[in-house]
């Protein structure tokens, strides 16, 4: 029975808001507010789908919002005015296509580079990321100027503010990588190995799987994500800025943490996290309806974050 509810409270959790919203103010229950949310945490849910993975294997990574700010301006970069290789005399013009595989290959470069300085050179995944956070904020201010991309054209910003069937296209993104990597998390070999990984990774190691290579997958695949979250934003405000993704990995983590994911690693679902999502998200859209402050906002999602994480403790009977 504890273990039922455990796995229902964040269900629970979202239906009580929602009414709770519902009644106080007849903005919240509207098909245009609805979708109005899930466009708003598309993005937190390409993060976090990462940021799960990550965390199930027993690691983290502060970076995510750093790698979409650098992941974006890069692909707008180089959409904008190519590559230019002075040396061979060379400028390279890129593709709305090439420019979008560009920037995902960013970050999953730097995902990747997060996971070698973790299991190469042994250094702690807080320390790591909190490095890369600096890296790949620098270098995108290096890479535009300190000034934003903007005029990225509307093939480019069909991916932030296009819609096919009605529905956003961020929304389709989110939907259908969360359908992909709840596949890949629950019926692979990849995904068993992660969980195994992060719930005893000596007793992993001694079973003889390959440790290091699994998290430098998940690294890799959470920076490719962070990748994908950057060029959403870039294209849905048709302007890559240096200060995109500012915060974005507390949203990312805490949307984790209450989606039911431990933070010791080895436990956590996708569809989760996705719920996590939906909760900060309605969260946010039903403050701003009631017209409470932003400092307010921050403050009440600081203690939502502490319930969650306490209800979660105390369903698994831990002290």
């Amino acid at each position: 029975m504890r273990e039922h509810l455990r796995k229902l409270q964040s269900v629970v959790a979202l239906v009580i808001m929602a009414t709770a919203l519902g009644f106080a103010t007849d903005k919240f229950l509207t098909i245009e507010n609805g979708v109005n949310v899930l466009r708003q945490i598309s993005v937190n849910v390409c993060l976090s789908i990462g940021m799960t993975m990550i965390i199930v294997a027993g690691g983290i990574d502060l970076s995510v919002g750093s790698v979409l700010a650098l992941s974006g301006a890069v692909a707008a970069g180089l959409l904008k005015t190519g590559l230019a290789l002075t040396p061979l005399d060379v400028a390279l013009q890129f593709t709305t296509l090439g420019a979008i595989v560009a920037g995902i290959a960013v970050g999953a470069a730097l995902g990747l580079f997060n996971g070698v300085a973790i299991t190469r050179f042994g250094l702690p995944p807080f320390v790591a990321t909190l490095g890369m956070l600096s890296i790949a904020r620098g270098l995108t201010m290096l890479w535009t100027g300190g000034h934003p991309i903007t005029t990225l054209g509307s093939e480019f910003g069909f991916l932030g503010t296009g819609a096919v069937l009605g529905v956003p296209m961020p929304v389709w993104i989110a939907g259908g990588l969360t359908a992909l990597f709840e596949l890949v998390t629950r019926r692979t070999r990849f995904g068993r190995h992660l969980y195994a990984v992060g719930g005893n990774e000596r007793a992993a190691a001694l079973s003889g799987l390959s440790v290091n290579r699994i998290k430098l997958a998940v690294y890799a695949l959470g920076g490719a994500l962070a990748g994908v979250a950057g060029l959403l934003t870039a294209a849905r405000l048709d302007s890559a800025t240096p200060n995109a993704g500012f915060g974005y990995e507390l949203d990312s983590i805490a949307a984790v943490v209450i989606g039911g994911t431990s933070l010791s690693g080895g436990r956590g679902t996708i569809i989760g996290t996705v719920l996590g999502c939906l909760i900060i998200g309605v969260l946010n859209n039903g403050l701003v309806l009631l017209q409470v402050s932003p400092f307010w906002q921050q403050v009440v999602k600081g203690f939502v974050i502490l319930a969650a994480v306490a209800i979660d403790r105390a369903s698994r009977g831990e002290d």
